[in-house]
């Protein structure tokens, strides 16, 4: 691996510790006057646009991505993601990584960052491993409005249930302030592009870790971000910028 911005006298391509990738991706620290939360999303796109191939992003992802997917999980408190990605990842529950043990314990984490699902329906198979049998106790954002009978279901199935918007829906800024009420002020989000979309249009995305795959998908997938648009661009500027074999590994930041 390379690293092409900042620009630094390193020219060597070859693979970078778990200790290096960590400390390129670490969280920035609070300064006053800035949210106590910080925003991050990790996703991959191809050369065309596309976030997916047959519903899945592991068609367009490769080795150093997961690499360094499992490192922004090991530095976040909280990993926020919508329920159509459960569905169709099949997600799992986070699993504690002794590599990194180290690193969350002087951070003060637990031994691996919970999941927080956010749904409006609850539409949700409660018997998965991801609210049965996690390490960590997966959080499921709602609204006030939602369904009393699957809150229900979701929380005799071991999951807690967050309220975070008056009505059916979450609210991104709310969600993000509960979950930094319950401690998790490190979010990372890896989508949906719906959720994505949301956070995005709640002006609350803080920063965009985006892996730009050197393939071409076409037909009609979706891209990294869905829902309406903004009134303006929001303006984010480069903060790095990783190469591997082809494969680009971006981080940009909040204007």
């Amino acid at each position: 691996m390379r690293r092409l911005f900042p620009v630094t006298d390193q020219t060597d391509d070859r693979e970078w510790s778990l200790a290096e990738l960590a400390a390129a991706y670490a969280y920035p620290e609070p300064r006053p006057g800035e949210p106590v939360a910080w925003v991050r999303a990790n996703m991959v796109s191809t050369l065309d646009g596309a976030a997916q191939h047959d519903g899945r992003s592991q068609p367009i992802s490769n080795a150093t991505d997961m690499r360094i997917f499992g490192t922004l999980r090991a530095l976040a408190d909280v990993v926020v993601v919508g329920a159509e990605t459960v569905r169709q990842e099949g997600y799992r529950p986070a699993r504690a990584r002794a590599e990194f043990a180290g690193l969350r314990k002087a951070a003060g984490q637990g031994p691996a960052p919970a999941i927080a699902v956010v749904t409006a329906s609850l539409d949700l198979d409660f018997s998965l491993p991801l609210f049965t049998s996690p390490l960590v106790p997966t959080l499921v954002l709602t609204g006030a409005a939602a369904a009393p009978d699957r809150i229900v279901a979701a929380e005799k199935a071991g999951a807690r249930v967050v309220l975070a918007g008056d009505g059916v829906g979450v609210e991104p800024a709310r969600a993000v302030r509960a979950l930094a009420e319950l401690g998790h002020t490190r979010l990372l989000t890896e989508g949906g592009p719906r959720l994505l979309g949301q956070l995005v249009a709640a002006g609350v995305l803080d920063e965009l870790c985006l892996t730009v795959s050197p393939m071409l998908a076409a037909g009609d997938a979706q891209r990294i971000v869905g829902g309406p648009s903004v009134a303006v661009p929001q303006r984010f500027a480069l903060a790095s910028l990783l190469e591997e074999a082809g494969f680009l590994f971006s981080r940009y930041r909040r204007s």
